[in-house]
């Protein structure tokens, strides 16, 4: 079975030899280009990925830019830059495809050398108190490694094309009665600085978006939530 990988980019050229590069068989990458001025969109299409091009700026825009030029029956998320390891995905594929849960994440487990600020881990583990909360699924992390299936995810309607697109996500498949589940993954060295992470215009935006979303959204508990697999 063939599954898409959506990988948003934004300027992430010295990073895709090696993430493409160790994308498993029947994985298909497919790059979405949100305004990169370097030559990520060149290395990638280079590469043999599918590179689509997503103008208008947002991690939200760009994860579902590739959720529409994606074709497989699943589909999987993850950061293009090398802080996750595609070799992975199947720790996040297979109880989907196994159809033991709808939504699965990847909860990282930072390595040495790993970028993740205390900051930044502790919002985190705030935010991820308060979907268990307001969800009953068991999660720990809102890691950017997930996989679900195609035609759900476009049948919730995510409206955010910012950074509170992942939070959506969660939101509404929880208030849809999906099966939600997390499984631990390897959180690398990044290439390059996050657009998140490493600024504080960045931290901001993200804490903004995803109080927007939270506030917007209503959050119903899952029936049968899914423990870690790994």
């Amino acid at each position: 079975m063939k599954i898409d990988v959506v990988l948003p980019c934004l300027d992430e050229e010295s990073a895709l030899a090696w993430v493409l590069g160790r994308m498993p068989y029947g994985y298909r990458p497919i790059v979405v280009d949100n305004g990169s001025t370097d030559r990520s969109a060149e290395v990638a299409a280079g590469l043999g990925a599918l590179v689509v091009t997503e103008p208008r700026r947002g991690f939200g825009a760009a994860c579902h830019a590739g959720l529409l030029a994606a074709t497989a029956d699943i589909v999987c998320f993850m950061d293009a830059d090398a802080s996750l390891d595609p070799r992975q995905l199947p720790l996040v594929a297979d109880p989907v495809r196994a159809g033991w849960s709808d939504l699965m994440l990847g909860r990282r487990v930072p390595r040495p050398g790993a970028s993740w600020p205390v900051h930044a881990r502790a919002g985190n583990a705030v935010l991820a108190a308060r979907l268990r909360r307001r969800t009953g699924a068991r999660l720990h992390d809102l890691g950017p490694m997930r996989a679900a299936r195609r035609g759900g995810l476009l049948g919730l309607g995510m409206t955010d094309r910012r950074f509170g697109y992942p939070l959506e996500t969660v939101l509404r498949a929880a208030a849809a009665g999906w099966r939600i589940g997390e499984a631990r993954v390897d959180y690398l060295p990044r290439a390059g600085r996050s657009k998140v992470t490493g600024t504080v215009r960045g931290t901001l935006r993200a804490v903004g978006d995803m109080r927007r979303v939270m506030g917007r959204l209503p959050g119903k508990p899952v029936e049968e939530p899914v423990g870690e697999t790994a």
